[in-house]
């Protein structure tokens, strides 16, 4: 009794179910690709023109942070480092205008929640314009 049978039959690798996964992958991330594109805020930043006159010959604001977490308004010492005495400084010395520029020039060794205090008075004063001073480092890296 035989039991093999005398014809083979070479294998096949049938490609078509290959083709159809890959298919579907190719839609599905057409697709997925241009949601993302429709998630986009689009932000148009405004322009602005030369600096006008009026708050060019302003003296801004500075208000100086010491490593202590003192401030200085106008390279004036404060009686104590109270939010509400700096607010009072500010108001005073920085003249009736809000709206001219303020910046902070803060000492490295500074906390960073005295530079969020000064900041936050000057805020809630109707200060929009805040700069921070910086330096740059030297070339000879002391």
């Amino acid at each position: 009794m035989k039991l093999r049978s005398s014809s083979r039959e070479d294998p096949e690798i049938n490609l078509t179910s290959l083709i159809d996964v890959v298919l579907l992958l190719l839609v599905f991330f057409m697709i997925s690709t241009s949601f993302v594109r429709e998630s986009k805020v689009g932000i148009r930043l405004p322009e602005a023109s030369a600096t006008s006159d009026a708050v060019a010959e302003e003296d801004p604001v500075v208000i100086a942070v010491t490593a202590q977490g003192s401030y200085l308004v106008n390279d004036r010492p404060l009686l104590d480092d109270r939010p509400e005495t700096l607010e009072d400084a500010i108001r005073t010395l920085g003249g009736k205008n809000p709206g001219t520029r303020l910046t902070i020039s803060a000492d490295a060794q500074a906390s960073h929640q005295s530079v969020i205090t000064a900041m936050d008075v000057a805020g809630r004063l109707g200060y929009i314009e805040m700069n921070i001073a910086t330096v740059k480092p030297r070339a000879d890296g002391s």
